[in-house]
Protein backbone atom coordinates (compact mmCIF):
# COMPACT_ATOMS: atom_id res chain seq x y z
CA UNK A 1 0.00 0.00 0.00
CA UNK A 2 1.33 3.44 -0.95
CA UNK A 3 1.73 5.88 1.95
CA UNK A 4 -0.84 8.65 1.97
CA UNK A 5 0.64 12.14 1.33
CA UNK A 6 -0.86 14.54 3.84
CA UNK A 7 0.07 17.68 5.76
CA UNK A 8 0.68 17.89 9.49
CA UNK A 9 -2.87 19.00 10.34
CA UNK A 10 -4.57 16.07 8.60
CA UNK A 11 -2.04 13.67 10.09
CA UNK A 12 -2.63 15.06 13.60
CA UNK A 13 -6.40 14.68 13.12
CA UNK A 14 -5.89 11.02 12.21
CA UNK A 15 -3.57 10.52 15.18
CA UNK A 16 -6.17 11.94 17.60
CA UNK A 17 -8.91 9.78 16.07
CA UNK A 18 -6.70 6.68 16.28
CA UNK A 19 -5.66 7.43 19.89
CA UNK A 20 -9.29 7.74 20.97
CA UNK A 21 -10.11 4.44 19.24
CA UNK A 22 -7.16 2.68 20.89
CA UNK A 23 -8.05 4.01 24.34
CA UNK A 24 -11.73 3.07 23.94
CA UNK A 25 -11.01 -0.41 22.56
CA UNK A 26 -8.42 -1.28 25.20
CA UNK A 27 -10.73 -0.13 27.99
CA UNK A 28 -9.08 3.11 29.07
CA UNK A 29 -6.03 3.66 31.28
CA UNK A 30 -4.04 1.05 33.14
CA UNK A 31 -1.88 -0.68 30.53
CA UNK A 32 1.79 -0.29 29.70
CA UNK A 33 2.81 2.50 27.34
CA UNK A 34 4.14 -0.08 24.86
CA UNK A 35 0.69 -1.69 24.51
CA UNK A 36 -0.96 1.61 23.60
CA UNK A 37 1.93 2.48 21.28
CA UNK A 38 1.68 -0.80 19.38
CA UNK A 39 -2.09 -0.48 19.00
CA UNK A 40 -1.75 3.15 17.86
CA UNK A 41 0.77 2.14 15.20
CA UNK A 42 -1.62 -0.55 13.99
CA UNK A 43 -4.54 1.92 13.80
CA UNK A 44 -2.49 4.52 11.92
CA UNK A 45 -1.20 1.99 9.40
CA UNK A 46 -4.79 0.88 8.79
CA UNK A 47 -5.55 4.42 7.57
CA UNK A 48 -2.73 4.18 5.02
CA UNK A 49 -0.15 6.25 6.87
CA UNK A 50 3.56 5.42 6.86
CA UNK A 51 4.39 4.73 10.51
CA UNK A 52 7.71 3.85 12.13
CA UNK A 53 7.88 2.66 15.73
CA UNK A 54 10.87 3.21 18.04
CA UNK A 55 12.65 5.11 15.26
CA UNK A 56 16.32 5.62 16.06
CA UNK A 57 18.03 8.70 14.66
CA UNK A 58 21.64 9.82 15.10
CA UNK A 59 22.37 12.78 17.38
CA UNK A 60 25.08 15.17 16.24
CA UNK A 61 27.06 17.06 18.87
CA UNK A 62 29.62 19.60 17.65
CA UNK A 63 30.08 17.69 14.42
CA UNK A 64 30.32 14.27 16.08
CA UNK A 65 27.71 11.55 15.99
CA UNK A 66 26.98 10.42 19.52
CA UNK A 67 26.89 6.70 20.31
CA UNK A 68 23.42 7.03 21.84
CA UNK A 69 20.78 7.74 19.20
CA UNK A 70 17.52 9.61 19.60
CA UNK A 71 14.62 7.17 19.99
CA UNK A 72 11.25 8.45 18.81
CA UNK A 73 8.22 6.44 19.93
CA UNK A 74 6.27 6.91 16.69
CA UNK A 75 7.10 8.80 13.50
CA UNK A 76 4.18 9.33 11.11
CA UNK A 77 4.77 10.03 7.40
CA UNK A 78 8.21 11.38 8.32
CA UNK A 79 6.40 14.56 9.44
CA UNK A 80 4.88 14.12 12.90
CA UNK A 81 6.51 12.78 16.07
CA UNK A 82 4.26 11.05 18.61
CA UNK A 83 5.46 10.46 22.15
CA UNK A 84 3.28 7.95 23.97
CA UNK A 85 2.87 8.04 27.73
CA UNK A 86 0.78 6.04 30.19
CA UNK A 87 0.92 7.85 33.49
CA UNK A 88 -1.52 9.16 36.08
CA UNK A 89 0.52 12.31 36.55
CA UNK A 90 1.30 14.40 33.47
CA UNK A 91 4.48 16.49 33.43
CA UNK A 92 5.22 19.41 31.13
CA UNK A 93 8.69 17.90 30.66
CA UNK A 94 7.00 15.50 28.20
CA UNK A 95 6.29 18.49 25.95
CA UNK A 96 9.84 19.84 26.42
CA UNK A 97 11.24 16.43 25.42
CA UNK A 98 9.07 16.39 22.29
CA UNK A 99 10.12 19.94 21.39
CA UNK A 100 13.78 18.91 21.71
CA UNK A 101 13.12 15.97 19.38
CA UNK A 102 11.48 18.34 16.89
CA UNK A 103 14.44 20.72 17.00
CA UNK A 104 16.98 17.92 16.58
CA UNK A 105 15.10 16.42 13.61
CA UNK A 106 14.01 19.68 12.00
CA UNK A 107 10.37 18.59 12.10
CA UNK A 108 7.55 21.00 12.93
CA UNK A 109 4.84 19.03 14.75
CA UNK A 110 4.87 16.62 17.64
CA UNK A 111 2.16 15.19 19.83
CA UNK A 112 2.30 13.86 23.36
CA UNK A 113 -0.45 11.34 24.04
CA UNK A 114 -1.00 10.27 27.64
CA UNK A 115 -3.09 7.11 27.61
CA UNK A 116 -3.12 7.22 31.42
CA UNK A 117 -5.93 9.78 31.41
CA UNK A 118 -9.50 8.68 32.06
CA UNK A 119 -10.43 10.40 28.78
CA UNK A 120 -7.47 10.30 26.40
CA UNK A 121 -8.66 13.47 24.63
CA UNK A 122 -7.61 15.31 27.82
CA UNK A 123 -4.13 13.80 27.54
CA UNK A 124 -3.31 14.92 23.99
CA UNK A 125 -0.95 17.87 23.63
CA UNK A 126 0.32 19.40 20.39
CA UNK A 127 3.92 20.62 20.38
CA UNK A 128 5.13 22.86 17.56
CA UNK A 129 8.52 23.92 16.28
CA UNK A 130 8.30 26.95 13.96
CA UNK A 131 4.90 25.87 12.64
Amino acid sequence: MQPVKLGEDEISYRIVTAAIEVHRTLGGPGLLESVYEEALVWELRETGLDVERQKRLPVLYKGQTLATPLCIDVLVNNLVIVECKSTEEYHVVFEAQTLTYLRLTGLRLGMVINFGERYVKNGIKRVVNNL
